[in-house]
C-alpha cells in the first residue's frame, strides 16, 4: 500500500530506514495465557518498526484475538512466522509474562519487553536468570516524577473494568446478593470501597460514581486524597488508609476493589481473613493487584477468565490476573501507544537506550544472568546487582 509522509517524516526516513539505524529482528508471539486476546503491537505499530528498517516477525494468528488479521500485518511489511522463528528474534515484544511452556524459547542475547510482575513468581525469576536474557518490564519503566507510563493504560482499563465486573457478580444469577449498584428511588445505593487511590483506583471510582454508587477511596497519601476530593467534587468519601478504616469500610461494602501497587514489589496484605469474615455475605472482591500477589489474605489462587471467581468466607473473590485481556481491541491499541516509542529505542540500540533513558533502565529486572530489580530481589530472596555496574 502507498503511504504519504509529512515533510518532517520524509526527511527523517530514507528508503524505509532511519539513517544510522542497524536493522534488528523483532518478534511478536501469540499470547498463550488463558483468554489473553491482546497482542503486543497492532499493524500500525509494526509499520513504524518496519519503516525504521527492522525485520518484524509476527506469529501466525497472533493478532486474531484483537481482530488484526495476518494479512493486515503482511500489508505493513511483517513476516508471518512460526513460534520458533518469532522467539529466535533479537527483541521479542509480548503482553504477558512468559509461561513455563515458553521458557525453552528464552535465550542469551534476547531482549524481552513485556509485563512480568515477577515479584510473586520465583519460577519466572529463575528462568530469566538462567537464560541470561535482558528482561525489560513494562510495569517498572518509571519517569522521573514517579509515574509508570507503560502500566498506566492497563491500570486505567483494569480500574474501569473492576466496577463493571463487580456489578455483574453482585447479580443473583452470578451468585451475588442481588443488588443494583445505582439503587433506585426509595432503595439504597450500592456501597463500593476502593483500597488504593492511584490510576487504577481513580478509574474504578469514575465508573462507580457514574453508576450512582456510594464510593469510598482509601489511600496513604494525603495529597493524593486531596486531589481525588477535588476531582470528584465531593462525590466520593476519602479516608486515610489504615487498618481500622479498612476494617470499618468493608464491613458494609457490597463491592471492594483492591487497587494497591508498589512498583516492582509484591503487593502488601492489607485485608486480613478476619476482616473478610466481617463483610456482608455474597459481597464481591475484585483485586487488580492479584498479579502481584494480591492484598487480601483470603486470596489463595489466581483465576482465569474461564473460571474467574471462587468463594472464601462467603464472599465472592474475582482474581483474574489479566483483566484487560477481555477487552483486547481497546487494550492492545492503548498499550501499543505507550510502549512503541520505548520499543523503537530498544530496537535501534538496546545498550544505548538503557544508558541514555533512565526511565527505561528502571524497567530492567534481569540482565544477562544478573537480577537487577532490587525490590523483587528482596521479595524473592535473590542476589541483587545494580544495572549501572553491568552497562
Amino acid at each position: 500500500k502507498n503511504h504519504s509522509f509529512s515533510p518532517w517524516e520524509s526527511a527523517f526516513y530514507y528508503n524505509g530506514r532511519k539513517k544510522g539505524v542497524k536493522s534488528m529482528k523483532i518478534g511478536i508471539p501469540k499470547e498463550i495465557k488463558n483468554n489473553e486476546n491482546r497482542v503486543a503491537l497492532p499493524p500500525s505499530g509494526v509499520y513504524e518498526l518496519v519503516q525504521d528498517g527492522h525485520e518484524v516477525f509476527v506469529e501466525q494468528g497472533a493478532g486474531a484475538g484483537s481482530t488484526f488479521s495476518d494479512q493486515a500485518y503482511q500489508e505493513v511489511g511483517a513476516t508471518i512466522a512460526t513460534v520458533e522463528e518469532v522467539w529466535a528474534s533479537e527483541l521479542v515484544m509480548k503482553v504477558k509474562e512468559p509461561l513455563p511452556e515458553e521458557y525453552p524459547f528464552l535465550h542469551e542475547g534476547l531482549v524481552l519487553f513485556t509485563y512480568f510482575h515477577v515479584a510473586a513468581n520465583q519460577q519466572l525469576a529463575q528462568a530469566l536468570i538462567d537464560s541470561k536474557v535482558i528482561a525489560v518490564a513494562y510495569e517498572n519503566v518509571q519517569l522521573a516524577n514517579g509515574t509508570l507510563p507503560l502500566l498506566s493504560p492497563m491500570s486505567e482499563i483494569a480500574g474501569r473494568m473492576s466496577v463493571q465486573i463487580g456489578a455483574q457478580f453482585l447479580e443473583k444469577i452470578y451468585g451475588g446478593k442481588g443488588i443494583l449498584l445505582s439503587g433506585v428511588p426509595g432503595v439504597r445505593q450500592g456501597r463500593v470501597t476502593i483500597i488504593g487511590g492511584g490510576v487504577a483506583g481513580e478509574n474504578a471510582a469514575r465508573v462507580a460514581v457514574g453508576l450512582g454508587a456510594q464510593v469510598t477511596i482509601l489511600d496513604v497519601s494525603i495529597p493524593r486524597l486531596q486531589e481525588l476530593d477535588r476531582q470528584f467534587s465531593g462525590q466520593v468519601q476519602t479516608l486515610y488508609s489504615n487498618r481500622l478504616n479498612i476494617e470499618r469500610t468493608i464491613q458494609s461494602a457490597d463491592l471492594v476493589v483492591g487497587a494497591v501497587l508498589l512498583p516492582g514489589q509484591k503487593a502488601p496484605c492489607l485485608v486480613t481473613r478476619e476482616m473478610v469474615k466481617q463483610m456482608p455475605e455474597k459481597s464481591v472482591i475484585v483485586d487488580i493487584a492479584i498479579d502481584q500477589g494480591g492484598i487480601f489474605e483470603t486470596e489463595d489462587k489466581v483465576t482465569t477468565h474461564d473460571e474467574p471467581t471462587y468463594i472464601r468466607e462467603e464472599v465472592i473473590h474475582y482474581a483474574v490476573a489479566n483483566m484487560p485481556g477481555a477487552v483486547p481491541q481497546t487494550a492492545t491499541i492503548a498499550l501499543s501507544i505507550a510502549t512503541l516509542p520505548y520499543a523503537q529505542q530498544l530496537a535501534n540500540d538496546p545498550l544505548a537506550a538503557l544508558r541514555e533513558n533512565q526511565a527505561l533502565a528502571k524497567g530492567v529486572i534481569a540482565y544477562e544472568g544478573a537480577f537487577t530489580s532490587k525490590e523483587a530481589a528482596h521479595d524473592l530472596s535473590l542476589p541483587f546487582t545494580d544495572l549501572s555496574e553491568l552497562i
